[in-house]
């Protein structure tokens, strides 16, 4: 499930791309797919080294390109173990509202994106997210769990502040917003007829990508999309 759009962000091949915060790293397996030297971020080392072996795959598969490499770092977001100004392109995608110093995060983005790239942050959506945490106590009162849910205009006055002009906002997963409300009403580590159907249909639309979900997703998402995206450049 990608959350960003690589052509507004524009990843091109041979860029230095770092995905903060990557998880099971479908976003580093997007970006590997357009050529970039990806590198995946994460605390958690059992998820790195799942990515890890995803890359071999991929590679033994044939689907990286020539010229790109993939790799995967073990560390904290609030201090990256990289120089100033090393990636053109830095990702933090669905990471933010698990961290308390998020502005410290933030000024770590900043500091590793090179003058002239583009950072690209996604967050739970404001209003959906607020369903989720009415339904449900589970849903964020968990062990990494949400912490905060942002409005858009304050996550873009802290990027704003940390030194990042944003060029486009938009919103995605208009789709999944229903699903994570039937979660969250029936527990979100349970299961009925309702979140089981729906689950299919998700992973039907991911696998086929039919264009009725695919042309009403981009008609929904402004009004129910599930994610906040924001495009910044670093002067």
């Amino acid at each position: 499930m990608i959350t960003i759009d690589y052509d507004t962000f524009d990843v091109q091949p041979g860029m230095s791309f770092l995905d903060v915060g990557a998880g099971q790293g479908r976003h580093s397996y997007a970006a590997l797919r357009r050529g970039a030297n990806v590198t995946a971020f994460d605390m958690n080392e059992a998820d790195l080294a799942d990515v890890k072996s995803m890359f071999g795959a991929m590679e033994l598969e044939g689907e990286v390109p020539a010229g790109a490499t993939a790799t995967v770092q073990h560390g904290d977001a609030r201090a990256m173990p990289f120089a100033d100004g090393s990636f053109d392109r830095v990702l933090a995608s669905e990471i933010l509202e698990h961290i308390h110093e998020d502005e410290a995060a933030i000024a770590e983005i900043a500091r590793v994106t090179k003058p002239g790239g583009r950072v690209a942050v996604t967050v739970p959506r404001n209003w959906p997210e607020q369903v989720c945490w009415k339904l449900s106590d589970e849903y964020h009162e968990v062990e990494g769990g949400h912490i905060r849910i942002y409005q858009a205009s304050d996550l873009v006055a802290k990027l704003t502040a940390a030194g990042l002009t944003p060029y486009k906002t938009e919103h995605a997963h208009a789709l999944h917003a229903p699903y994570w409300w039937l979660k969250c009403a029936v527990g979100p580590d349970n299961e009925n007829f309702a979140t089981r159907g729906y689950h299919k249909l998700l992973v039907w639309d991911m696998m086929k990508a039919p264009a009725i979900t695919r042309v009403g997703e981009r008609v929904l998402n402004p009004v129910l999309g599930k994610s906040f995206v924001v495009y910044l450049t670093k002067p």
